[in-house]
């Protein structure tokens, strides 16, 4: 009978990502998106090019949409969701800055302002109050932003935590989803030149860097997106975005915290942006040219779109799965 059931289990898994569609949900402003939270079941915000932010409160079926004055010419890749009326968005360029709103986006503060002309912010992660927002390389090494306040101050931290750059690497402003806060580990994805996963314990102020031998060698090419269950089983997305089509190796598994990586039997269709565990036994990762779903722990995957898509977002219980593209459009498709 249990033979019988698992069976059964893995033929109704087959038939959901046969069925599974992504449809449109909303067509925003004109942005490239490429920042995307969600809060609980229901709130989502947004973030791109031009400054336009959005917030859905109903789990996207209505936004509203704000271009916060001062920031039209900013592109911000990254957004935090607080809370229904509090999220932090980060720009990509120079200048940096990262604006917070605790109004549901009627006004914006800036709490941050780097006018370096070779500063380049990538990426943002909290865990409860504390956060951390990763720079392209300067002098060297990461740049590397903390905040112990949900975001209404940060410090420069670049210096105390070294995170050497070796010459081409850098990391991706794709979908904001290249750091993450693990329980007391900081895990960052890089790519250019060379792939690494680097990781620092913070408690005990351990820094491991691994290679990660995923398709690098151009500036274009490497670790785009990471997502890890727990501090030892991870996977890691990208590849070439000036070759989406090609799927080579462009996404890996790992056990072991890193230490070692293996590529899956059926890879993802193409380059991808930004991976999501959906349980312990399903992902999803997207792209520019298309979006899969794996239902075997990243083993297997199954193209179910070859829409373009830059970043997911997932409900709190993970009904929804929201996605965002580089025309202003959301799309979605719910689980069952």
């Amino acid at each position: 009978m249990k033979k019988i059931s698992v069976i059964i289990c893995f033929l109704l898994a087959g038939y959901f990502i046969q069925a599974q569609e992504i449809k449109d949900l909303a067509k925003g402003p004109k942005s490239s998106f490429r920042g995307m939270d969600s809060y609980k079941d229901r709130v989502v915000w947004v973030s791109g090019s031009s400054g336009w932010i959005g917030l859905s409160k109903n789990s996207g079926d209505t936004w509203e949409w704000f271009q916060p004055k001062g920031y039209e010419k900013f592109d911000f890749r990254d957004i935090v969701a607080f809370s229904a009326k509090e999220a932090l968005a980060v720009s990509a360029g120079s200048p940096a800055v990262i604006i917070k709103t605790k109004d549901a986006g009627k006004t914006w503060k800036e709490v941050y302002r780097n006018d370096d002309a070779d500063i380049f912010l990538d990426a943002v992660d909290f865990s409860g109050k504390q956060g951390y927002i990763l720079g392209d390389p300067m002098d060297g090494k990461f740049q590397l932003l903390k905040s112990t306040n949900k975001g209404n101050t940060w410090q420069d931290v670049s210096e105390e935590i070294l995170l050497l750059a070796d010459e081409g690497e850098a990391a991706f402003a794709a979908s904001g989803s290249s750091i993450q806060i693990i329980g007391d580990w900081l895990y960052i994805g890089t790519g250019g030149r060379v792939s690494s996963l680097m990781k620092r314990n913070k408690k005990e102020s351990k820094l491991d860097v691994v290679d990660v031998p995923i398709w690098t060698g151009q500036a274009g090419t490497g670790i785009f997106s990471i997502d890890f269950l727990n501090q030892r089983e991870g996977v890691v997305v990208g590849g070439n975005y000036m070759d989406d089509k090609n799927n080579s190796n462009n996404v890996l598994l790992t056990k072991n915290g890193g230490l070692s990586w293996v590529k899956p039997e059926v890879p993802v269709g193409g380059y991808r942006s930004c991976v999501k565990y959906i349980s312990p036994t399903m992902l999803v990762a997207t792209g520019t040219s298309g979006t899969d779903i794996s239902i075997d722990a990243g083993n297997t995957w199954k193209t179910i779109s070859t829409a373009s898509y830059n970043v997911i977002s997932l409900s709190k219980k993970g009904k929804r799965v929201l996605l965002a593209n580089s025309s202003g459009g959301i799309g979605y498709f719910d689980l069952p």
